[in-house]
């Protein structure tokens, strides 16, 4: 069996993010940078120290390229990244509106990464990898993309890859139902199903007036259908990991000031992914997940203050402290 050239290859769209301070209409001091789900998770998942390659989609412009070049300067591999002359690279407009609140505008619709078609991924997963991390967000941005996820999962699940996907739903980009249709033909190739509780119910076949079951009777139909790893997000409450005939495994958010939430989500399977690349135990690796969430939520910005694998155990210090 030959080497895979990485431990994760990911994919989807990375955006041109402009983040004001407050409201846009009030004149709101903004500052440029690049995010995107996946591209969060690579870099979260190379900073702790692992082989990450990103095979997104961008137009051929400015953005296009400080996305690459800041991917690059992250240590995640770009060679297999693709560009369309045609097509601008997406954009998204993080408004600070009142306090903690955010909301997002996006400028997706004809993107480059909205055209990905699965032949620009054959390199990529011709290379190979130990896990394939996959994004609901990606399926939503329309054929072309959802068609390169399934293809990509088909692949992994054939040559023994680990698949991890993170439903990750955006009321902004498609509704319940159409994800449901979407997610769920994915399911006989994934191995683990990342989640927010409130996201469960839309991997269930149960018409959507049935959806409202018992949180353990989402897991088993997900259980059933050949998972075999559900990580559920719980927020400021934590996490749980649920595995077949199992008890679940609990972990708690970590305790630490809270700046910005954006990227907690991605963060915390960054650290998921790096935790099951180690070969830690179950409640290890969770727990390396809240702590790499908790860094996320301690800056501003989508990703970057994820930790460095030498940071770790810096939220053990005592608060408030000054490591010399």
């Amino acid at each position: 069996m030959s080497i895979p050239a990485v431990d994760v290859l990911t994919f989807g769209e990375a955006m041109l993010s402009l983040q004001t301070d407050g409201p846009l209409s009030a004149g709101g001091t903004a500052r440029t940078t690049v995010a995107g789900a996946e591209f969060n998770v690579a870099v979260g998942v190379a900073r702790l120290g692992h082989r990450v390659s990103w095979a997104g989609r961008t137009g051929s412009d400015e953005s296009g390229r400080v996305i690459l070049r800041t991917l690059r300067g992250e240590g995640v591999e770009t060679g297999h990244a693709t560009t369309d002359p045609q097509a601008p690279t997406g954009a998204m407009l993080r408004e600070r509106r009142v306090a903690d609140l955010a909301r997002v505008h996006y400028w997706r619709s004809g993107s480059a990464a909205s055209r990905q078609q699965p032949e620009d991924l054959a390199q990529a997963l011709e290379a190979g990898a130990r896990i394939l991390h996959l994004t609901g967000i990606t399926c939503a941005l329309g054929d072309g993309p959802l068609a390169a996820v399934r293809s990509a999962a088909a692949h992994a699940a054939e040559h023994g890859w680990t698949v991890t996907l993170d439903v990750n739903h955006r009321t902004r980009l498609w509704s319940q139902e159409a994800a449901t249709k979407a997610l769920h033909p994915l399911l006989p190739y994934v191995d683990v199903v990342i989640a927010s509780d409130d996201e469960l119910p839309l991997l269930s076949t149960a018409p959507a007036a049935s959806r409202e079951r018992e949180e353990t009777d989402l897991i088993a139909e997900l259980f059933d259908a050949g998972i075999g790893e559900v990580v559920v997000k719980r927020g400021a409450d934590g996490a749980d990991l649920h595995l077949p005939g199992a008890t679940p495994v609990c972990a708690a958010a970590r305790p630490v000031p809270v700046i910005d939430t954006v990227g907690a989500g991605d963060a915390f399977c960054a650290g998921y992914l790096s935790g099951r690349l180690d070969a830690l135990d179950p409640a290890a690796r969770l727990q390396r997940a809240t702590t790499t969430a908790a860094f996320a939520v301690t800056s501003n910005g989508d990703w970057e203050g994820l930790p460095h694998r030498d940071e770790l155990a810096l939220l053990d210090a005592t608060p408030g402290s000054t490591i010399r």
